[in-house]
């Protein structure tokens, strides 16, 4: 596998594959097709790409056929996975959010672990941002993680949900106060879902990403290049690898006692006042 900076998975020593912590688990991750641009590839990408060279059957679902392709062939091929499958759905429908549900769940053969990756970020500030866009935004970030995670608990005995938040959710500092409501609602919708989902054995947690050099990022930067001035004390922005193995160890046995907690993949920047 090529690398994308730090936290890239890579084989072991004596070229054995990774540890498999996610043998035999069927993952749904929502937001997980790439581009064919060139760029680093998006959280979506890497935690589908990771969970299954860690093992598990992966159903990536996109609301673009082509980049939902892209990532099931890294599965397939550069991963050396099982064969993923693509569900491609609009999330700010209701009808596609229970349907990808469904969709994933009859051809993996179940569910085991449901990440929640889809997010985009509109608006500049209380004056330029107007309600249709507040609205668009918040069906995207929030409503849809709710529908999602709605449709997707019922059909799960145990595992675990990873919503995939922002550290814009706890500091302002986006400048879309859109975008900073939407990932400080989920934070929300995690512990409600993390309780609901107690019953059944489901756990639920969050991880909030800071900077981190992704498509996304750099577009964010595009608009606000200061963004690439930030100090973070770990002298560097995060790489996709790294939110995915946070996710991962969230998604596997590892992680059995945690649940309805936040978890920082910042470099430490949330520390800074």
């Amino acid at each position: 596998m090529s690398s994308d900076g730090p936290g890239s998975p890579g084989l072991t020593a004596g070229g054995q594959r990774p540890s498999q912590r996610l043998a035999g688990r069927r993952v749904l991750v929502v937001g997980g097709g790439r581009s064919t641009g060139e760029g680093p590839p998006g959280n979506g990408h890497a935690i589908s790409v990771l969970a299954a060279r860690e093992g598990a059957a992966v159903a990536v679902a996109d609301i673009d056929a082509e980049a939902a392709a892209v990532t099931v062939d890294a599965v397939t091929v550069d991963a050396a996975g099982d064969p993923a499958i693509a569900v491609v759905a609009d999330v700010r429908r209701p009808g596609d959010c229970d349907r990808l549900v469904g969709e994933a769940s009859a051809a993996l053969g179940g569910l085991d672990g449901l990440v929640l990756n889809v997010g985009i970020g509109r608006g500049l500030g209380l004056a330029g941002t107007d309600a249709a866009t507040w609205d668009e935004v918040m069906a995207v970030n929030l409503r849809s993680h709710f529908l999602v995670a709605r449709a997707a608990l019922p059909a799960m005995n145990g595992g675990a949900i990873v919503f995939i938040g922002s550290l814009a959710g706890q500091r302002p500092g986006t400048f879309s106060p859109a975008y900073d409501a939407s990932k400080a609602g989920l934070i929300g919708l995690c512990r409600h879902t993390a309780m609901e989902g107690s019953r059944r054995g489901v756990r639920a947690n969050l991880v909030a990403p800071g900077l981190i050099d992704t498509p996304m990022g750099h577009s964010a930067s595009a608009a606000r290049p200061d963004r690439d001035r930030v100090r973070i004390p770990l002298g560097r922005q995060g790489t996709a690898w790294e939110v995915a193995w946070a996710v991962v160890f969230l998604l596997s046995d590892e992680a059995s006692y945690i649940t309805a907690q936040v978890l920082a993949v910042d470099g430490g920047l949330g520390t800074l006042p």
